[in-house]
């Protein structure tokens, strides 16, 4: 019997390298917003996009952070995609100067619901898949379409089995 994982491909971020990516988002925005460089206001796409939002908020010196919750998962299984909390209404507009931030585009469907709320604003992920590409004007690194990111706050550290033979 094979106790492989089901996705073909598995990418690990471990908390460092989600720490040093989301940075070298920040790095990519800084300076890109529409005020004079500066952005609004940092959306985080929760649960995956808290983590680099905060980043890039303390890395651009950026106070006003909010989230916009949208399930598009159950567990390993994407569903269709809806908004179960929006961010602050006077904040957001129609999204011009707002950085919306996400952990991975992969199909597009969560951005893409988001985009038809905000169409102004700027959307960025630290990965991004090639059918969802489309949706985001920055990322960092680019995954094929059947790679399964394992996330750290997704993991534990334990033994795996070699994956030829167990000599």
């Amino acid at each position: 019997m094979n106790d492989r994982l089901p996705h073909e491909k598995g990418f690990h971020v471990s908390w460092d390298q989600m720490h040093r990516d989301s940075r070298a988002l920040a790095w990519r925005l800084d300076g890109k917003g529409p005020d004079n460089g500066n952005w609004k206001a940092v959306v985080g796409i929760t649960r995956g996009g808290l983590v680099p939002a905060m980043i890039v908020a303390r890395e651009l010196d950026i106070r006003v952070v909010d989230t916009i919750s949208v399930k598009s998962y159950n567990h390993q299984e994407q569903t269709q995609a809806k908004v179960i909390k929006s961010p602050q209404s006077d904040l957001m507009g129609d999204g011009e100067g707002i950085l919306i931030v996400d952990d991975l585009v992969d199909t597009g469907k969560t951005l893409e619901i988001v985009r038809k709320l905000y169409p102004k604003a700027h959307f960025a992920t630290v990965y991004a898949k090639p059918s969802g590409r489309p949706m985001v004007e920055t990322f960092i690194t680019e995954v094929s379409q059947d790679t399964w990111i394992f996330f750290p706050w997704d993991m534990a550290l334990q033994y795996v089995q070699p994956f030829r033979g167990t000599d």
